[in-house]
C-alpha cells in the first residue's frame, strides 16, 4: 500500500520517511512554524520540507483554500497547517473532523489520508500542554479570560478540558463573548461558564485565581496591557497568548509583581508539537522544540536590534 505521507517525486531510499507539509494563510511569510517543524524533523531523522502558501503573495482569496488543498494533495503533500482567515472555511471542506475541531468550529491542520481530508485543531492542545508544563498545579477555580476570538476559543476549551470550575469570558464584542460562552456550556455542562461585562471586569479579576489574555494587545504594533495588574491577588497566575515579543508588557509586569506567568511561546510550540506528532505518528521532543523556538525568537530580536528597531 502506498504511504500517503510520502512525496511521490522523492528519490529517497524506501526506509527514509519523506514529508512535504505546508501552511495556508494571510501574511504568514514570517511564521516560525516552518523552521520549528523542520528543525525537529531533522533531529528525528526525517526528510521533511515545510512550504508557505501566503494567500496575499499568491494573490488568491481565502475561498480558494479548498482548491489549494486539492493542489497540495495532488503534489504529494502529507498535510497542511491552516491559519487566519481559513480555519472556519476548511470545516466544510474536510471529509472527517476530529471531535475537538468540531467542537471548536475551527481547523488548523488538514492531513491527507489517501483521498480523504482529516481535520484537526491543535491550537487548544498547545495551550493545554503549555499550561500543564509551564504552570504545574495552577488553580483553575476561578479563571478570567480576556478575548474571545480564535485564540480565545482555543484557550477557553483547553481551560475547561483541564477542569476549570468557573470561567468568566470578557470581550470588547459582547455578542462574540456570549456565543463562545454558549458553545462552551454545551460541551462542558458540569462547569460554570459566564460572560463578564466591561464594568464587571475589575471585580472579576480581583477574585480570580488565574487570568488569560487572548487579544492582540501586547504585540509589536499593539502595545499596552489589557488590565490593571494591581487588581490581582497574591499568587494569581497570568497567561498571555502573544509571543512576539515573548516577554510582553503584561508578562513582564506580572512577573515583577511576583505572579506565576505563562508566555505565549508555550502555546505556539505546543500546537506545532501536536501537529508534527499527528502528521508523522512520531513523538517529537517537546523541550527541544521549546529551545529551538526560543532561539528563533532571540535571533529575530538580535536582527531587529541590529537594524535599529529594538523589540
Amino acid at each position: 500500500m502506498t504511504d500517503p505521507h510520502r512525496d511521490p517525486r522523492s528519490t529517497s531510499e524506501p526506509d527514509v520517511r519523506r514529508y512535504l507539509v505546508g501552511l495556508i494563510g494571510d501574511g504568514i511569510g514570517a511564521s516560525l512554524t516552518p523552521p520549528m517543524h523542520e528543525a525537529e524533523a531533522l533531529e528525528l531523522g526525517l526528510d521533511y520540507e515545510y512550504r508557505i502558501f501566503d494567500l496575499i503573495e499568491l494573490g488568491r482569496p481565502a475561498t480558494d483554500v479548498g482548491a489549494i488543498l486539492a493542489e497540495a494533495r495532488s503534489a504529494g503533500f502529507a498535510a497542511m497547517n491552516i491559519t487566519h482567515p481559513c480555519k472556519q472555511l476548511v470545516l466544510e471542506i474536510v471529509d472527517e473532523l476530529d471531535t475537538d475541531a468540531a467542537r471548536l468550529g475551527a481547523v488548523n491542520l488538514v492531513v491527507f489520508d489517501g483521498d480523504r481530508l482529516l481535520g484537526y485543531n491543535t491550537d487548544w492542545m498547545g495551550f493545554r500542554d503549555g499550561l500543564v508544563a509551564g504552570l504545574p498545579g495552577a488553580s483553575l477555580d476561578h479563571v478570567v479570560q480576556i478575548g474571545c476570538g480564535g485564540a480565545g476559543a482555543a484557550t477557553a476549551y483547553a481551560l475547561l478540558s483541564q477542569g476549570a470550575e468557573h470561567l468568566g469570558l470578557s470581550d470588547s464584542d459582547s455578542v462574540r463573548a456570549e456565543e463562545l460562552a454558549a458553545r462552551m456550556r454545551r460541551h462542558f455542562p458540569g462547569q460554570t461558564v459566564h460572560t463578564i461585562e466591561p464594568d464587571e471586569l475589575a471585580d472579576a479579576i480581583a477574585g480570580a485565581t488565574g487570568v488569560v489574555h487572548a487579544t492582540p494587545m501586547g504585540m509589536l504594533h499593539h502595545p499596552g496591557v489589557a488590565f490593571d495588574l494591581d487588581l490581582l491577588r497574591p499568587g494569581t497566575w497570568v497567561s498571555d497568548v502573544v509571543y512576539r515579543p515573548l516577554e510582553t508588557e503584561l508578562i513582564n509586569q506580572a512577573a515583577e509583581r511576583g505572579h506565576p506567568v505563562l508566555d505565549g511561546g508555550r502555546m505556539a510550540v505546543g500546537q506545532a508539537w501536536a501537529s508534527l506528532r499527528i502528521i508523522t505518528g512520531i513523538e517529537p521532543d517537546r523541550e527541544r522544540m521549546q529551545h529551538s523556538f526560543r532561539e528563533l525568537i532571540a535571533a529575530e530580536e538580535r536582527h531587529a536590534a541590529s537594524e535599529g528597531n529594538p523589540r
